[in-house]
C-alpha cells in the first residue's frame, strides 16, 4: 500500500537538491556559464560577413589611378592593405601562409594605358580556401572596379568611366577555384572529431579509474607523473592516427577532396596536435572527482573550440577579442596546417608557424596536469 503524497517530503526532496547542487560548483557553474558562453560567442563573436580581410599589393605603377584603387579597397571597410610586396614569388608566400587573403596586382604600365582607353587588367588573387569568407569581398571588389577611377576620369577622360569599367578586374580563387565547401569543412573535421574524441575519452578513462578505485594502486606504485601521464596517452595517439587515416580515406573516396601536400608533414602536424588534445584530457582528469565534471570540463573546452577556431564561421570574421582568445586553442592552427598542407601543398616552413603554437599549448597543458598529478599523490 503506497503512502499518500506529502508535501512536507517533497519540499524536503526539492530542498536537499538544491543544498547538493551548491555542494557541486562546478556544475553549478557550467549550468549557468555554458548559456552565457554561448550567447556571447553567438551574439558577438559569429559573423559570417567578415571585413577588414589582410591585402597585399604588388604594384609596379604608383600612378594617382592605382593609388586610387588601392584607397577605394580600404575605404570599403573589407579590405585592408597588411603588406606591399616587390615580387610575385613574395605575394604567393603570403596567399599560401595564410597572412593575406587577397593578392592585388597591378600591371607596371596600368595607368597609361588605363589613359589610352586599353582597359588595362587588374588581377587580384583570393585564398577560396574557405569560400564563405571571401564570397562577399569578391562582389564588392566587383563594384569597387565599376566605380573607383569616376573621380579621375574628367574632362577629355570622361568617356572612359564606361558602365563596365575604365579597366578589366580578374579575380583568381586560389586553391579552391570552384568555392567547394567540402574542400574546407571535410579537412577541418579531422581537427574537430580530434578534439572531441581525444579529450572526452582521455578526461573520462582516468577519471573513470579514480571512481573505480584502480588509480589508488597507481599512486602507490613509484611512477612518476609524467611517466603516468605520457604512458596513458600513447594508446590514445594510436587511436588518432587511425581516426585521422578514416577521415582522410572518406575525404578522398567521398568528397573528392584534392590532397596536393606531404602526408608525412601531415601525420606529423596530426602527432603534436593529438599530443596536446590529449594532454587537455588528462588535465581535466586531474582536475574533475567524477565523470560527469569530466563530460562537463570537456564539453567547456571543445564548445569554444568549435566556435573559435574557424570552422564553423571565418576567422576574420570575429571581433579581435575573440580572434585572440582562437589563437590560444590549438585546433585553430591545426585548421590552418590542414587546408594548407592539403589544398595548398604547403611545405614545413609554411606550416611551422602554425605547429609551434600547438607544441606551446600542450607542454604549459601538460606540466601543470603533471604539477596537479602530483599533489594527488602527495
Amino acid at each position: 500500500m503506497s503512502l499518500p503524497f506529502n508535501f512536507v517530503r517533497f519540499v524536503a526532496i526539492i530542498r536537499k537538491e538544491f543544498i547538493q547542487m551548491r555542494r557541486d560548483r562546478l556544475t553549478f557553474a557550467m549550468m549557468f556559464g555554458i548559456p552565457i558562453i554561448q550567447l556571447v560567442l553567438f551574439g558577438f563573436a559569429i559573423n559570417t560577413d567578415p571585413k577588414n580581410l589582410p591585402v597585399a599589393v604588388l604594384a609596379s605603377d604608383n600612378s594617382p589611378f592605382a593609388r586610387r584603387f588601392v584607397h577605394a579597397m580600404e575605404n570599403s571597410g573589407y579590405f585592408k592593405i597588411v603588406d606591399h610586396v616587390e615580387t610575385e614569388e613574395a605575394a604567393q608566400r603570403l596567399l599560401a601562409r595564410g597572412e593575406v587573403q587577397f593578392v592585388l596586382n597591378l600591371p607596371p604600365d596600368f595607368s597609361r594605358r588605363l589613359v589610352r582607353g586599353d582597359k588595362p587588367a587588374m588581377l587580384v588573387q583570393a585564398d577560396a580556401t574557405d569560400p564563405s569568407a571571401v564570397s562577399s569581398a569578391v562582389q564588392v571588389i566587383n563594384e569597387i572596379a565599376r566605380s573607383a577611377f569616376d573621380r579621375d576620369l574628367a574632362g577629355p577622360l570622361r568617356d572612359l568611366a564606361a558602365k563596365a569599367g575604365p579597366a578589366e578586374l580578374r579575380i583568381h580563387l586560389e586553391y579552391n577555384p570552384d568555392r567547394m565547401t567540402q574542400y574546407n569543412i571535410v579537412p577541418g573535421l579531422m581537427g574537430v572529431v580530434l578534439t572531441m574524441t581525444m579529450v572526452m575519452i582521455t578526461a573520462l578513462a582516468v577519471t573513470r579509474e579514480r571512481e573505480r578505485g584502480t588509480m589508488e594502486s597507481l599512486l602507490a606504485t613509484p611512477a612518476l607523473p609524467l611517466e603516468v601521464m605520457t604512458g596513458k596517452i600513447i594508446p590514445y595517439i594510436l587511436v588518432g592516427y587511425v581516426q585521422v587515416t578514416l577521415i582522410l580515406l572518406a575525404a578522398k573516396l567521398l568528397f573528392h577532396v584534392p590532397m596536393v601536400g606531404s602526408f608525412g608533414l601531415l601525420y606529423l602536424s596530426a602527432l603534436c596536435f593529438i599530443a596536446a588534445t590529449l594532454a587537455v584530457g588528462i588535465t581535466i582528469s586531474t582536475l574533475a572527482t567524477n565523470q560527469l565534471q569530466a563530460l562537463q570540463m570537456s564539453f567547456f573546452f571543445f564548445l569554444p573550440s568549435l566556435l573559435l577556431s574557424g570552422f564553423m564561421f571565418p576567422f576574420r570574421g570575429m571581433p579581435e577579442w575573440a580572434q585572440a582568445i582562437g589563437q590560444v586553442l590549438p585546433l585553430t592552427h591545426f585548421l590552418r596546417v590542414l587546408r594548407g598542407i592539403l589544398l595548398k601543398g604547403n611545405g614545413f616552413p609554411d606550416v611551422w608557424p602554425e605547429i609551434w603554437p600547438i607544441l606551446v599549448f600542450g607542454f604549459l597543458v601538460m606540466a601543470f596536469g603533471a604539477i596537479r598529478y602530483r599533489r594527488t599523490l602527495d
